[in-house]
């Protein structure tokens, strides 16, 4: 056989073993699997579009006492964070206190897609058989389930308010072309 053929399938060997004895993760289904789709397709969107704006922008506001560009992101990352202690979940220590007080449009971003880390990491760890347990949130009971829902939910709103800011700035959501 010759030299070179063999050099080049001993450098798929390993690649091919590994690929034997890596378990895949387990799919996760039902409404867990059904969040998280919808889950990465907002956070996609969320992130793509508080990349195209400009830096310069996060500080622009519709009006006095409303938020900024910049404190709609933190808000969304703040709240990530926030519905998990519903779920009995300790936000991680490096949260930052004031994070809705943060500005820098590289910080923001790092910020922002912790959170949506975080919160990923919490509905992969729930079990199917906890979601309808009953919650108290916000003075009303609900359920672990719909926690999840208020986390979604809260995304979609800040996610069309982020599109008619970004708009207002001249930003073209990058996934509508137009």
């Amino acid at each position: 056989m010759n030299r070179p053929i063999i050099a080049v399938l001993l450098l798929f060997v390993p690649a091919l073993l590994l690929a034997q004895t890596t378990p895949k993760p387990k799919k996760i289904t039902g409404f867990r699997g059904e969040f998280l789709a919808n889950f990465d397709d907002v956070q996609s969107k969320v992130m793509e579009l508080a990349e195209a704006v400009p830096a310069k922008s996060y500080a622009w506001r519709p009006g006095k006492g409303v938020r900024s560009i910049g404190e709609v992101y933190m808000h969304v990352a703040g709240t990530n964070y926030y519905l998990s202690t519903f779920l009995g979940r300790t936000p991680p220590r490096d949260v930052p206190k004031d994070i809705e007080k943060i500005t820098d449009k590289q910080r923001a971003l790092v910020e922002l897609k912790k959170s949506f880390d975080y919160i990923r990491e919490v509905v992969q760890s729930e079990k199917d058989a906890d979601l309808d347990k009953p919650v108290n949130m916000y003075g009303k009971q609900t359920t672990r389930r719909g926690v999840l829902v208020t986390a979604l939910t809260h995304l979609h709103e800040h996610l069309g308010q982020s599109i008619a800011y970004a708009r207002m700035n001249g930003v073209v959501p990058p996934w509508s072309g137009r």
